[in-house]
């Protein structure tokens, strides 16, 4: 627990600085993406996390869209680095009563299973604090637990439609689309993390530990709060605008073709609204000066109500170079650019592998797998990434280092079928 020294810290031990979160316990009992991103985010920091799975197949993430059904997904590698895995049947009696010691010995309960799921199990919150007053209990859940809709599932996309993501995805004459990243999943695992880390430091002062209700439809608002701007400006609903700026301030704001041709080979460009600084600097770049005396781009607004033309200008210049060359040209300026990069362009980015921003972990059936590290960098708490876990790899050490249960013991829990 945070009040001691996690036994077995080899790292500490070596000689090596403790990480932010070193002798934080986290019991996890999350599923899919939303709970899981927030363990592996405070994992990363330090945290000691437990994941508890049900025996078998375990946490269904686990089998979710993989490529070979006898192999954990990558899905689900992705999501649970720096986490040990146990098994524990909690439709069992044997099973719930280890939870119960777990929760004696931890400083977090966190879950995100469906409405209803965990108070069936008898571990709703007044059950957990009864068990250990300290104990910071968080739950993930689609629609807050007051509302109409609390009892409907949801997951990222669900989270997206719901919070008005995707009302504003996809071209002004379009249909709404899905964002191609998953904020209501990942960011409401994030923001359970941050309520986490915040109840934490709250408890050294009062001793006693509280309830974090995250909710994913509340969250996909929170990432959106800049288009209520947008909505008191304009008096109505936000529309969608395809590439252009929420708030219809300024152009160039779109993603322009490049030399290649290909399905991203494309270069974002932005001028703030903030001044003329931008573009002007743009137009020295691409060669067309000429237009700084052109009343009709005399200000970021007037820009924009002749975005078209602008459009057309700078993707006669765009399709003789690629994306990169635009990126640097225009970077070098001062002008807002990227290149639109895929997936695997980042993946087999050489300056990504090397400053960190992707890990190669040695699984334990999979070997070598490479994979996003942890975003977060502090000075003084190395990130220690490892590989996520196979299912029950740590039921000895955790039920008979932590708990002190004997081989025999955790024979006949597995003859039971209790974990």
């Amino acid at each position: 627990m945070l009040d001691q020294q996690i036994s077995g810290d080899a790292a500490t031990a070596a000689g090596m600085p403790r990480q932010a979160l070193t002798g934080v316990r986290i019991v996890d009992l999350t599923q899919f993406e939303a709970g899981p991103s927030c363990t592996q985010m405070l994992g990363w920091l330090g945290a000691e996390v437990i994941k508890v799975e049900p025996p078998g197949k375990g946490e269904q993430g686990r089998r979710a869209s993989t490529e070979d059904p006898d192999l954990d997904s990558v899905y689900f590698m992705l999501l649970n680095a720096n986490k040990k895995s146990v098994t524990c049947n909690l439709k069992h009696e044997k099973g719930r009563e280890l939870l119960r010691a777990l929760i004696r010995e931890a400083d977090v309960f966190i879950e995100n299973f469906g409405p209803g799921v965990i108070e069936r199990l008898g571990f709703g919150y007044e059950e957990v604090r009864a068990l250990n007053p300290r104990i910071i209990y968080a739950q993930v859940k689609g629609f807050d637990a007051g509302s109409s809709n609390a009892n409907l599932l949801a997951f990222d996309n669900i989270a997206q439609a719901a919070g008005g993501s995707l009302s504003v995805t996809g071209d002004a004459d379009g249909r709404p689309l899905t964002p191609g990243v998953n904020v209501g999943d990942t960011g409401s695992g994030l923001h359970c993390s941050v309520g986490i880390l915040a109840a934490l430091f709250q408890r050294q002062t009062t001793g006693v530990g509280q309830r974090i209700e995250i909710i994913m439809q509340e969250v996909v608002i929170n990432f959106g709060r800049i288009l209520y701007a947008a909505q008191a400006i304009f008096g109505k609903a936000v529309p969608r605008r395809g590439n252009a700026h929420i708030m219809g301030a300024s152009a160039p704001c779109e993603v322009f073709p490049c030399k290649g041709g290909g399905p991203n080979d494309y270069c974002l460009i932005y001028t703030s609204r903030a001044g003329n600084h931008q573009w002007e600097a743009l137009l020295k770049v691409i060669g067309r000066e000429d237009l700084k005396a052109d009343p009709r781009y005399a200000a970021p607004a007037l820009r924009f109500q002749n975005s078209q033309e602008i459009n057309e200008v700078i993707t006669a210049w765009t399709l003789q170079r690629d994306k990169r060359t635009c990126m640097k040209l225009l970077g070098d300026a001062g002008v807002p650019a990227s290149a639109v990069y895929d997936t695997l362009e980042l993946y087999e980015d050489e300056e990504l592998r090397r400053q960190g921003t992707f890990v190669t972990l040695d699984h334990a059936v999979r070997g070598d797998f490479v994979m996003p590290g942890c975003p977060v960098r502090m000075s003084g708490s190395p990130n220690r990434p490892t590989a996520a876990p196979l299912l029950g790899a740590d039921n000895e050490g955790v039920y008979g280092g932590l708990l002190g249960l004997s081989a025999e013991k955790l024979a006949a829990l597995k003859s039971d079928k209790a974990i």
